[in-house]
């Protein structure tokens, strides 16, 4: 990702709601892992895809906006025997989720029925469960069929025709204005921000 491309995307996306909609998400999982009582986040992704690239990134934002809360512990289906600590966490630790977790669920493609009931294990334990989903016809911040997935989510940003984006950059976008508090800047300067950055920042190398 180059910053022309994100630039163009501002453009393109100013006065659509669609940054609106990213910036109300972020906002409901910043408050999520901040509010009294706030446990871990446990960010965890479908059989075919692994959100590794969002938890670096939110473990970045973490860091510079100085809310630990925002790193997550990331869950895999199938973690290896010889994973390191960090990429060694199964999907058992859903239904372990109690009050004060929160449950951040990447789903580009449909959610297979061992992850929802995993979910759902979870939110019946009082964990809040947000999902960020590719639903193909939903409308920014929701809308469209929202099937189990949106059923079982407190929350949900459904990424589908009407951002026309890329499921990646937008879990770009999240990332960015969880690490910014609410008030303090436009979701259009956030994005021009995230231009450099993106630009700039060296990776994780943890991930």
């Amino acid at each position: 990702m180059d910053a022309m491309r994100v630039s163009a995307l501002r453009d393109r996306l100013a006065g659509t709601g669609w940054l609106e909609a990213v910036g109300g998400f972020a906002g409901s999982l910043r408050r999520s892992v901040e509010r009294r009582g706030a446990g871990e986040l446990l960010l965890v992704g479908t059989e075919a895809y692994e959100p590794w690239h969002l938890a670096a990134h939110l473990e970045e934002e973490a860091a510079w906006s100085a809310v630990p809360r925002l790193a997550p512990t990331l869950l895999r289906h199938r973690p290896s025997a010889d994973a390191p600590a960090h990429l060694a966490h199964g999907l058992r630790r859903l239904a372990e989720a109690g009050r004060g977790a929160t449950v951040l669920v990447v789903a580009p493609a449909a959610a297979g029925a061992t992850l929802l009931e995993r979910v759902q294990d979870a939110r019946r334990h009082g964990a809040t469960v947000l999902a960020l989903d590719g639903a193909a016809s939903a409308a920014p911040g929701g809308g469209g069929n929202p099937g189990d997935l949106g059923r079982l989510a407190h929350e949900r940003l459904a990424v589908g025709t009407a951002a026309e984006e890329p499921f990646d950059l937008t879990q770009h976008l999240v990332s960015a204005a969880a690490g910014r508090p609410a008030g303090r800047r436009s979701a259009l300067d956030r994005l021009a921000e995230l231009a450099g950055r993106l630009t700039s920042a060296p990776p994780l190398s943890r991930w």
